[in-house]
């Protein structure tokens, strides 16, 4: 019996270790087919192997270019509109930021007696005595002149002119032709002694005080005019009420 077992088991061991006999055909079909395998799996390798490769390469050179951005044309809205360049200093074109203006300039220069005209009017009541007098200068010219301080008015026989009122004192007047302008004189300031004439020696001034600038000229006065110590007169101005209000209170 027991032999038999043994027996049995051997026949089956070799049996299931032995291949199924196979056909000519079958055989051929398992060779095609393990040859595409291999084929399949080499072609595969090539491609990981080549994909590799260029990634490898990539990084070592540092990657690739960077996608650019094409420039818009010259046209379009969008594109940057070009810097004018700043013109060259040497260039004949060139504005010279030290070139001397063309335009030229006239010094107004002082008036004098000649080509002004000359008046002397009463403020008083017709008939009485003459003390509060407007004195009126016209430019008769062609230009404009300026008319410093005050009227200088002086006596041949005083000792100095006649004392001007501070108060009263204004701006260089501009007289541009045609235009005129004032001077209030008070005549008589209630003193005792007194001098009579129809006529008053004026003179004009410069810029400093008791300068001449020209004159003197014999003013006419409107009749025969009494002057003592107390005689005062304002400054030039351009408004004929604004230099009487320093007189007609007196």
């Amino acid at each position: 019996m027991p032999d038999d077992l043994s027996s049995a088991l051997r026949e089956l061991a070799d049996s299931a270790g032995s291949p199924a006999p196979t056909t000519g055909a079958e055989v051929r079909r398992r060779a095609v087919s393990r040859r595409r395998r291999r084929h399949t799996a080499l072609a595969g390798g090539t491609v990981v192997a080549t994909a590799a490769l260029a990634f490898a390469l990539t990084t070592a050179l540092g990657g690739p270019e960077p996608h650019q951005r094409p420039a818009p044309p010259a046209d379009s809205p969008t594109a940057p509109s070009p810097i004018a360049p700043s013109p060259d200093a040497s260039s004949p074109d060139a504005p010279s930021p030290t070139a001397p203006s063309t335009t030229a300039t006239t010094a107004v220069v002082a008036c004098a007696v000649e080509g002004l005209g000359f008046s002397a009017t009463s403020e008083d009541e017709k008939g009485g005595s003459v003390r509060h007098l407007l004195l009126t200068v016209t430019n008769t010219g062609d230009k404009k002149c300026l008319l410093y301080q005050y009227p200088y008015l002086k006596f041949t026989d005083a000792r100095s002119p006649i004392a001007v009122i501070q108060d009263s004192k204004d701006a260089p007047v501009t007289l541009a032709p045609g235009e005129k302008a004032y001077a209030a004189l008070l005549a008589t300031g209630g003193r005792m002694d007194t001098y009579e004439t129809n006529t008053i020696p004026l003179s004009l001034q410069g810029p400093d005080a008791g300068s001449k600038a020209g004159g003197p000229v014999d003013l006419d006065l409107p009749g025969q005019v009494a002057f003592d110590d107390g005689a005062r007169v304002t400054y030039w101005t351009t408004a004929s009420g604004l230099a009487l209000r320093f007189i007609m209170s007196s």
